[in-house]
């Protein structure tokens, strides 16, 4: 297990390039299993979901090229089937809950897939529902294995049909689409998930000759077609990561600039910063963040307190709250947060208090800020990181503390960050990476 030794306090300054986002990845790469032409995709973070997933897509055939870094081509002609049964894979796919993207393409080409319980963070219950009724109403049928705990799904022939999913799933309406692209006649899909990811997973589809309507909307209508081919894809800059920098350059910058966000792909996120106070100026598409010695938290317009929420897009990721939850500590105000997706995320905060943090945790979903307005710098400490998004929070409050700090489990954060501490340490911080 490997460790961070972070010095804190160290101001940061310069240009950062944000990755390729990790979540639309995981999605458009699983897309290529729909077809047995090349699909060509670039800007593919090298982080070690993503390079899991892609080894798993290896292990059932698919011939992977990697081109460059961050560009690969994916061929899935030729697909070993049978290794989808295999205990192998079953364990595979328990360790990397982006494995469970694969069952729509899966079920959708070749009429059958295995379902085992998918690894992940640990931030609360994130059940599969959403996934299960949806292939249920394309005409899936399921059978449970006791013994290995998993599911095997046939489906010899999908039938599109209307569906109103139960929650606004992102991963549930990636699958569901991927699925029924293939699927005999219409499929209406309504309380679709709709961020920009899908969006950009829905345009893949159609270059590869998918009839997908209502993209950006929550209603989504798709005619099913006999086959898809090859097709070349770019993916988004990681909304996410442009949120860490934000946060980042707020706590610990002398003026950042973040380049090539795709500000349009952005939604509320920049909004949510100001309303603590924060100082966002766009040149071009990119996002300077000049230094700051105090940012104050802005109140609603009958003066209550400012309140936080996830929400599913277009409203605010909370993917996202870890690091506004930090920011806020260094305010000037108070700041109620609601997590109200998952009820394990907010647990990371006692870590905080031991660092000298004001937090006041209500429950497993709601947590008050009460900002320092850096006349209490926090303190350095040892911390693990239990998720990636809390992860990178932690790092962020690690850079803005007094002494020196240590962070363990940082597979975590690789999981979602691109060569972190490399990029950061050109802006100034000192971070050094230990074998624990």
């Amino acid at each position: 297990m490997e460790s961070f030794i972070i010095e804190g306090g160290r101001p940061l300054k310069g240009t950062i390039v944000p990755q390729g986002a990790k979540n639309e990845a995981l999605q458009v790469i699983c897309a290529s299993l729909l077809t047995s032409s090349e699909v060509r995709i670039s800007n593919i973070p090298d982080i070690l979901d993503v390079k899991n997933l892609i080894k798993l897509l290896k292990d059932i055939g698919v011939n992977v090229t990697q081109n460059s870094r961050n560009d690969y081509t994916f061929k899935a002609e030729t697909l070993n089937l049978d290794y989808l049964q295999s205990n192998e894979f079953i364990e595979k796919c328990s360790s990397l809950r982006g494995s469970v993207l694969m069952i729509g393409p899966l079920l959708g080409r070749f009429g059958k897939a295995t379902v085992a319980k998918p690894g992940g963070d640990k931030i609360g219950r994130r059940r599969l529902d959403t996934h299960f009724l949806g292939f249920k109403k394309l005409g899936a049928q399921f059978v449970h294995e006791d013994e290995r705990n998993v599911y095997h799904i046939d489906a010899p022939q999908l039938k599109g049909c209307y569906m109103l999913l139960d929650e606004a799933s992102v991963t549930g309406t990636a699958n569901i689409i991927m699925a029924a692209v293939l699927a005999e006649g219409t499929t209406t899909i309504y309380n679709a998930a709709c961020e920009p990811y899908i969006q950009q997973l829905c345009h893949l589809l159609n270059a590869m000759g998918a009839n997908i309507k209502g993209i950006a909307s929550n209603l989504l209508t798709i005619e099913g077609v006999k086959e898809l081919h090859g097709a070349t894809h770019k993916i988004l800059p990681d909304m996410i990561e442009v949120g860490s920098f934000i946060g980042m350059a707020a706590m610990v910058g002398e003026g950042i600039r973040i380049k090539d966000v795709s500000f349009e792909n952005l939604g509320i996120i920049p909004d949510t910063f100001q309303r603590l106070g924060i100082n966002i100026q766009k040149e071009g598409d990119d996002l300077i963040i000049p230094h700051q010695p105090h940012y104050r938290v802005e109140s609603f317009i009958d003066g209550t307190i400012m309140t936080l929420a996830d929400a599913p897009w277009p409203g605010l990721t909370p993917d996202l709250l870890s690091v506004l939850l930090v920011v806020a500590t260094q305010a000037q105000g108070s700041v109620l947060f609601h997590q109200k997706m998952f009820e394990s995320r907010l647990f990371f905060v006692d870590k905080l208090i031991d660092m000298g943090a004001q937090i006041i945790l209500c429950d497993p979903h709601r947590a008050v800020v009460v900002g320092h307005d850096h006349n209490i710098r926090l303190r350095a400490g040892r911390m693990t990181s239990p998720d990636i998004r809390a992860g990178i929070a932690l790092l962020i409050a690690a850079l803005s503390a007094s002494g020196t700090s240590r962070i363990a489990n940082i597979a975590q954060i690789d999981r979602g960050y691109q060569d972190i501490e490399q990029r950061l340490n050109e802006l100034g911080a000192r971070i050094k990476r230990v074998n624990d």
